[in-house]
């Protein structure tokens, strides 16, 4: 007898409802929840629509999200890869959603490859997704926006500072225009601007940019979220730059509490903001809280990046500058010295980093002061 089928469920309808509730978890901050959700989906699409299938590579792009806030970045990397993949397999579909779906696999891909300092690898994959924002939406179009904001963050990374800025500024005319001045999309804009300033030695310059961020942000999503927490440690970067440390202290700390509680003690944003804390610690003479957080700074970059990576470099650097003022010379040597070649591997020439570390070096090697830099 053949068995009765009429009450097997359909493997697509099932797989779109554990794709919802995968994407509600995320939301909820149940990363590992999503994560078990969106590969059964995976798997269901796989088997009923093929491995190429657009919705097998949305699936893909959401499990990318999962491990990129996860800052497993070897695992959102492989599954951004495979995700654009398919969808440059798909390029010739008029579909609206697909279109939009490989626009974004496309920035997803070259973000997470500048995250991982992999920039000459990142930069014709985002410059790509311009051209394709370009292409489907316009020139004048939010999506186009958003891939110049994602191109200015590689050249600022990169230290092409003077073709970051007018890319950030063509993107904040956009998204005033046909968002408002108002609209919270803004923030991230007036952040990179700070952060552009921050990263030039412009700190004053920068911190009107920072304030409005934080206004704009904080307005929108109130004062504990995430994104508002990352647009106050980079203020604070802004202030402790100008030497006001009464006001960055406090702001590194609030920050550094709102990441930890959402994303827990081993994360990047915790990592970057010990990192920065530290220095404004140790610049008011409090060299053992500073030395601890930085430690602890360094261990959690090395274990998301490696140990010759360009972010845990700027770690290392700052904790060599320590060591040498205090008078400890063969440690500071040796941060120092691996610091200097993950630089070089990484940054283009004349990239503040890069100069600041091989002055830091020197300054050990004739036994004389120097500084240190920030993320």
């Amino acid at each position: 007898m053949t068995p009765d089928t009429s009450d097997e469920r359909d493997p697509v309808e099932e797989a779109c409802e554990l794709n919802d509730a995968a994407v509600e978890a995320f939301h909820a901050g149940r990363a590992g929840d999503a994560e078990g959700l969106f590969r059964r989906a995976l798997q269901l699409l796989e088997e009923s629509e093929g491995e190429d299938s657009p919705d097998v590579a949305n699936v893909l792009s959401s499990l990318g999200a999962v491990g990129e806030q996860r800052c497993d970045y070897t695992a959102a990397e492989a599954s951004y890869a495979r995700a654009a993949a398919i969808m440059d397999a798909n390029a010739d579909s008029d579909d609206e959603d697909v279109r939009r779906l490989r626009l974004q696999t496309l920035s997803d891909l070259g973000r997470i490859r500048r995250i991982l300092g992999r920039y000459e690898e990142a930069e014709p994959l985002i410059k790509r997704s311009i051209t394709l924002a370009e292409e489907l939406f316009g020139p004048d179009s939010v999506e186009t926006a958003s891939a110049l904001n994602d191109l200015g963050m590689l050249y600022k990374f990169n230290g092409r500072f003077a073709e970051a800025e007018p890319l950030y500024r063509r993107a904040l005319d956009i998204l005033e225009r046909r968002l408002g001045p108002e609209a919270v999309e803004l923030a991230s804009i007036y952040h990179n601007l700070g952060g552009l300033e921050h990263a030039r030695g412009r700190h004053a310059a920068g911190e009107p940019h920072a304030r409005r961020s934080v206004e704009l942000r904080e307005r929108a999503l109130g004062p504990d979220h995430t994104d508002v927490a990352a647009d106050v440690a980079a203020l604070a970067a802004l202030l402790d730059g100008q030497e006001k440390f009464e006001e960055s202290e406090p702001l590194y700390r609030r920050a550094l509490e709102i990441f930890e509680r959402a994303y827990g003690p081993d994360h990047y944003e915790v990592a970057v903001n010990l990192n920065n804390l530290a220095m404004v610690l140790n610049a008011r003479g409090e060299a053992e809280e500073a030395e601890a957080l930085l430690m602890r700074a360094l261990k959690i970059k090395e274990k998301l990046f490696g140990a010759e990576n360009v972010e845990w470099a700027m770690t290392a650097n700052n904790l060599g500058v320590l060591y040498r003022e205090q008078g400890r010379r063969w440690e500071a040597e040796q941060l120092l010295t691996r610091a200097l070649a993950a630089f070089e591997r990484t940054l283009a020439e004349g990239h503040p980093n890069l100069a600041a570390c091989r002055d830091n070096l020197a300054a050990l090697r004739r036994n004389v002061g120097g500084t240190g830099d920030e993320r």
